[in-house]
């Protein structure tokens, strides 16, 4: 049977659900879907509404060329969205993403920010009011909003791009850190106004503006008021939380309370070349900052406001030495950080979400657990947690349904995409209907497990064609994830393993030591020295594999990106025993890469310099006898592209003959970053994947896709 896996084209097209909200009566959910444009060369995004309770059919809300994202509700069920829509009444020429309102009642969507570099992100919404907080990078140069505009708009035309640095980190994962920082602002929905005494008004604020020069306290040159527009007065004039803030405001979660007035967010305290994340209340009215908890070597992050608006919950982690990884804590406190105390002390797993169960009585977590991804309900009474799901997939966006207790969320496995379910008390899931209902799955999947030489457990997944048997064994495709902190466990639009299924490869995608879901232990396994046992813990389960009859073990490839890359480059130094090995975005030099990643201090922290030297894949490129397929993007800024321009020349180095040739292949993507998004780029990475592999795995004749010219 034909599926959307057997052609590259059919796979791109398939739309993809991204997101999902809740309504404040639980009856609505809201899907962000992607669907590939009409030119197929990138994604847009809308916003779709399903009925949460399983019936109906999905309706479309949005429908701009520039897509929507970001969605969430206000206590009153409008409907909050980040778009950069054209908006009728601000400049024809701005493309940034502002924040936009759909009305519950009906009508159309209307903008309710007009800043001059747009909206990053709603930061969080109150249960019972209809105050909001929004993520907004600001020019430091500036201290008013009009300011600020006139500041980016003299930069653009003088075409200046330069940014001075004054701290460290400098950029983050594929984008330059500068020169606007982050800010948290707040914004009541409630002072919006449609009426023409609201217009007349601002056309009024308009004229006053221009009357006036201005100079700011920030030092910047007195300018004519004709050069500062000021803020439409028919939008809620945001409020800034932050003021000043350097990169304290790139948050790691933000609550409020249900009535609005006070902010909890994981901030960022900076120290020396890393930060520590501390929890912050701040007062939405006055602006007062008060810090709830902050120590040295500790994080503090993912608060969550309880619905009575007494409680919080978050995340408590000591930062991780060379010595063993750090636990990570889920605690409560009173709102005002009194009487902090931890929740399920025995759960050794890793809260990835946390949400407060509709009574308040137990707090709902997502985390990762052997090789899916469970919600599970801590009992604040000291009961043991209890797993609320059961099957073999991995939940996302749970979002808690007052009025019923049930849980409305997406979830996927590695043979399903993302898609909505309802959760009842007892775990029972209802599909909710979708626009992108899940393609059919090329093969199969089942579960396979060893046992590691230390005598650890390790499994992962193995999915196969159908037309796999004893009689016809399929290739073996060994595919090592990144992180390492990570699990095989969710479906992943960039590894799309069933791609190499459809075309009768068998694909291995284990957890090895680092892996999450399996206990601190099994972190710890492989902590400071990645070159032990994951590498064993992989090449163990491959054994155990390929001692099956319907898996041909004299075909067989590895591939991984970023520490999956680090681990195929590893592999590639110390055995020969795979035909072919793709490498991603992988980590070659250690000691090069720690100085040159964009939080380097993160890297020296957890290895040892003895270790870090010890582990690095550069030091044994003689021993390489497998052909190599390099791949990576220019702006990679978590493993910079001089990780793949270094292999490829001690490749050359070292096994290039007289006239320069050698087995290896180097995928190189100027403008693609840690991931490849364009989606005519993904195309090219798997048909040259797939092209290497089939040369150097199957014996057949080296092809090259034809837009590489």
């Amino acid at each position: 049977m034909a599926t959307p896996f057997d052609s590259l084209d059919d796979y791109i097209a398939l739309p993809r659900v991204e997101a999902l909200a809740l309504s404040p009566d639980g009856r609505t959910a809201v899907l962000t879907v992607a669907a590939l444009k009409k030119d197929a060369t990138g994604y847009e995004r809308s916003l779709w509404s399903v009925p949460a309770d399983g019936t109906g059919s999905p309706r479309r809300l949005t429908r701009s060329a520039k897509g929507e994202t970001g969605a969430a509700f206000t206590a009153s069920g409008d409907l909050l969205f980040v778009s950069a829509r054209p908006d009728a009444e601000g400049d024809a020429d701005d493309e940034s993403g502002q924040l936009w309102l759909l009305p519950a009642a009906g009508g159309e969507a209307r903008p309710v920010t007009r800043l001059a570099g747009g909206v990053d992100a709603i930061a969080a919404t109150a249960e019972a009011s209809d105050r909001l907080v929004i993520s907004a990078s600001l020019l430091p140069g500036a201290d008013t909003l009009e300011a600020e505009a006139r500041l980016r708009a003299t930069r653009k035309e003088n075409k200046v791009s330069a940014i001075l640095h004054e701290t460290y980190p400098v950029r983050f994962w594929d984008h330059d850190l500068g020169p606007a920082e982050p800010h948290l602002l707040t914004i009541d929905t409630g002072a919006l106004a449609d009426t023409i005494a609201a217009a007349v008004a601002d056309s009024a604020a308009e004229d006053d503006e221009k009357a006036d020069a201005a100079t700011d306290a920030a030092g910047v040159p007195a300018v004519s008021g004709a050069d500062e527009k000021p803020y439409p007065a028919t939008l809620p004039r945001p409020n800034d939380l932050t003021p000043k803030p350097g990169r304290s405001a790139d948050i790691a979660g933000a609550s409020l309370t249900p009535d609005g007035a006070t902010l909890i967010a994981s901030m960022q305290r900076h120290e020396q070349r890393g930060a520590r994340n501390v929890l912050v209340s701040i007062d939405t009215t006055t602006r007062a900052h008060t810090t709830l908890f902050d120590d040295v070597g500790v994080d503090y992050q993912s608060p969550a406001v309880s619905h009575d608006g007494t409680t919080i919950a978050y995340l408590r982690a000591d930062k991780a030495t060379p010595a063993g990884p750090a636990d990570v804590e889920v605690w409560l406190a009173d709102l005002d950080g009194a009487r902090p105390r931890r929740v399920a002390a025995e759960w050794d797993r890793w809260a990835t979400s946390l949400a407060w169960d509709a009574d308040d009585a137990a707090i709902v977590a997502t985390a990762d657990d052997d090789g899916r991804g469970p919600v599970f309900r801590l009992p604040l009474d000291g009961g043991a947690p209890e797993r609320v799901t059961a099957d073999d997939f991995t939940y996302t966006h749970v979002s808690v349904d007052r009025s019923t207790g049930d849980l409305v969320a997406l979830r996927s496995s590695w043979v399903v995409p993302s898609h909505p379910v309802r959760i009842a008390r007892d775990g029972a899931t209802t599909p909710i209907a979708t626009p992108a209902p899940a393609p059919t799955a090329a093969g199969s999947i089942t579960e396979v497990e060893t046992t590691a030489e230390d005598g650890a457990r390790v499994r992962g997944w193995l999915l196969l064609p159908e037309s796999a048997s004893a009689d016809a064994p399929a290739p073996l495709l060994l595919w090592i994830h990144g992180g390492p902190l990570s699990s095989w466990n969710a479906w992943s639009w960039r590894w799309a393993p069933l791609l190499a299924v459809a075309r009768g490869y068998a694909v291995l995608l284990p957890d090895p030591a680092l892996s999450t879901g399996y206990g601190l232990e099994f972190i710890a396994r492989g902590w400071n020295a990645w070159g032990a046992a994951p590498y064993t813990d992989l090449l163990a389960i491959t054994d155990a594999v390929e001692a099956r009859a319907d898996i041909d073990e004299t075909r067989t490839a590895a591939m991984g990106g970023s520490f999956g890359g680090y681990m195929a480059n590893w592999v590639a130094g110390h055995t020969d025993r795979f035909r072919a090995i793709v490498t991603h975005a992988s980590l070659w030099a250690l000691d090069q890469f720690a100085g040159t990643t964009d939080l380097s201090v993160y890297w020296q922290e957890i290895f040892t310099l003895e270790a870090m030297a010890e582990n690095s894949p550069h030091r044994f490129v003689r021993d390489i006898r497998t052909p190599l397929l390099v791949v990576h993007g220019d702006k990679d800024f978590r493993v910079p592209i001089g990780e793949g321009l270094r292999l490829w020349s001690e490749l050359a180095e070292h096994h290039a003959d007289d006239d320069g040739r050698m087995p290896h292949r180097f995928l190189y993507f100027p403008d693609e970053n840690h991931w490849i998004l364009k989606p005519q780029h993904a195309v090219i990475w798997y048909q040259t994947v797939f092209a290497f592999l089939a040369e150097h795995v199957l014996g057949e004749e080296p092809t090259r896709p034809e837009l590489l010219g």
